[in-house]
């Protein structure tokens, strides 16, 4: 069985005393970030500082986010309470959407962080394999879609990864038991095309900054696990 996103350190490090260290860190980053300092030496000082390791500093770049920008990603998040519209098709992310629902349901931890976006400490570098919680991942995907009326939907994979064309058939063969109009886009550069479209999903900081609009499904699928390893920072 596999556990995609998990080592065993995280048992030690996400824990304890090492996660209120944690969480008083992404204060300290938070409050450094909201006077315009770079994420990357914001977190390197602070991680410094505490000792913590590579791993403990990425999830704190991951969380914490200025609050300049999480309103940015607020004013165009289209589940908002109130907002009437939704888009008919909607443009998945595919590696960055999976990967997160894989390590969700891995047991690995994922980071509620405070865009209100769920993330995982997963890395891809080009290299991808599917797993016993893949088809799970992607059908929790379509249940999710399916309760927003969601009539079609197109997943970006990127190309130079490894088995992103055997991703790309499980989507499709997963997409038959249920009322929605699938399609997969194998390309080179998934984030450049992200970042043009409406109705966008996708936990990646950068994307979600730039894209029209998106909408933030994964919080509410995780919510359904029955066991889920969820971490606030």
């Amino acid at each position: 069985m596999s556990r995609r996103g998990y080592v065993p350190e995280d048992e030690k490090q996400f824990t304890g005393k090492q996660l209120e260290l944690l969480q008083k860190a992404a204060d300290e980053v938070q409050f450094l970030l909201d006077r315009g300092y770079d994420v990357k030496p914001v977190t390197t000082f602070v991680g410094n500082h505490y000792l913590f390791s590579e791993r403990q500093r990425l999830a704190l770049a991951r969380s914490v986010s200025a609050k300049e920008y999480i309103q940015k990603r607020v004013n165009k998040e289209l589940l908002q309470t109130g907002r009437r519209y939704l888009p008919e098709t909607v443009h998945i992310d595919g590696f960055n959407t999976i990967i997160t629902l894989e390590v969700a349901l891995s047991g690995a931890p994922v980071f509620y962080c405070r865009d209100g976006v769920l993330r995982d400490l997963a890395g891809l570098r080009g290299t991808y394999r599917i797993i016993d919680k893949t088809q799970a991942a992607i059908e929790l995907l379509y249940k999710q879609l399916g309760l927003l009326h969601i009539s079609e939907a197109v997943f970006y994979l990127d190309a130079p990864v490894s088995n992103s064309g055997r991703l790309s058939g499980l989507i499709r063969q997963c997409a038959k038991g249920y009322n929605i109009s699938v399609q997969t886009q194998i390309i080179p550069d998934v984030d450049r095309i992200l970042e043009q479209m409406d109705g966008v999903i996708s936990g990646d900081a950068i994307i979600l900054n730039r894209c029209k609009s998106w909408l933030n499904v994964i919080p509410a699928i995780a919510e359904q696990l029955e066991s889920i390893w969820r971490i606030q920072l």
